[in-house]
């Protein structure tokens, strides 16, 4: 829980009050297993009646946000920024350590034998952890599409798609965008190009590809009422947008990380067949325990090896 004093700062009622605000929402998300961005935040800010739905109020509240963390007062680790990471290469403290680490990363592929296989695509990076938290307890491939995908991944997602249609499943990309006009439109957009690449390949007689919006819907925003923005009348695709929805617009983000959590579970175990999945589970468990068991006898292995190597035998 690092709090840490960087710059200490004078912080009037008002803006303690903020923080004492912000403390409690991040600390509620984080007892669910959620680290939020700061634009999930503010939406808490505003789906409270806190502040208004603004530009300025949301500058307002990264400000503060940005103080109090220097000051010591809100957590580092509650607030995530996940469009920029560090990749290194992973190191070990000997050849044992590799072998348990990779005990407890075996993986078989659980849906191999399902009649259907599913990807999670969802329109922004700043998602990304919510849709971990969803989609990695149910190994389910999940993708960030950064707005409308490019040719390239498109066509690379085709490919990959096409290999599991070979296999004798259905194919299922299961989508989650803002409602708004180009929110709304990239899921016409994934079903129309993905459409295009597999059917060169696959023949014109339809292949078993689906593309599911699952959020967000008018009806989520109905059930849900996140805060509304006004329609981006400067986008090419507003005018039909307005004439079918209204001139009001609404982000993803803004609805509850367990909210989407809960969308992403149902639609995936809608399609589990429960026998086969709990196979794949009891291979996978089988691995890991004759992995664990090698990296507990290391020593015993190693001279094995060795002493076959060398042609001396042993045990």
């Amino acid at each position: 829980m690092p709090k840490i004093c960087y710059v200490p700062a004078d912080f009037g009622a008002a803006r303690l009050e903020v923080v004492a605000t912000a403390n409690q929402i991040l600390d509620e998300y984080a007892a669910q297993g959620y680290d939020l961005t700061l634009r999930q935040l503010y939406y808490q800010f505003v789906a409270r009646g806190i502040i208004p739905n603004r530009d300025a109020e949301y500058k307002r509240l990264g400000a503060v946000v940005n103080d109090a963390r220097l000051a010591g007062l809100i957590d580092w680790d509650r607030i995530e920024d996940r469009t920029r990471n560090l990749r290194s290469l992973s190191h070990w403290d000997s050849p044992a350590s590799i072998v348990q680490a990779c005990a407890e990363q075996f993986r078989v592929d659980l849906w191999a034998a399902q009649p259907e296989y599913l990807e999670v695509w969802v329109e922004k990076d700043a998602l990304v952890g919510v849709l971990q938290v969803a989609c990695e307890p149910l190994d389910v491939p999940h993708f960030s599409c950064r707005g409308y995908v490019s040719q390239s991944e498109m066509w690379a997602a085709s490919q990959r798609l096409l290999w599991h249609l070979r296999r004798g499943q259905r194919v299922t990309v299961v989508h989650l965008g803002d409602h708004d006009p180009s929110g709304v439109d990239m899921t016409r957009d994934i079903s129309d190009r993905l459409g295009l690449f597999v059917r060169h390949h696959w023949g014109e007689d339809g292949a078993p590809l689906a593309v599911d919006r699952i959020a967000l819907t008018m009806e989520q925003v109905r059930r849900y009422a996140p805060p509304p923005n006004p329609a981006k009348v400067t986008d090419s695709r507003a005018g039909a947008y307005i004439e079918q929805y209204g001139d009001e617009s609404w982000e993803l983000d803004a609805l509850e990380p367990a909210v989407l959590t809960r969308l992403i579970h149902e639609r995936v175990r809608r399609c589990l067949d429960p026998e086969r999945w709990q196979g794949a589970l009891d291979r996978q468990a089988e691995g890991r325990r004759a992995l664990g068991l090698v990296s507990a006898r290391w020593e015993r292995v190693r001279r094995f090896v060795e002493g076959g190597a060398s042609g001396g035998g042993g045990t």
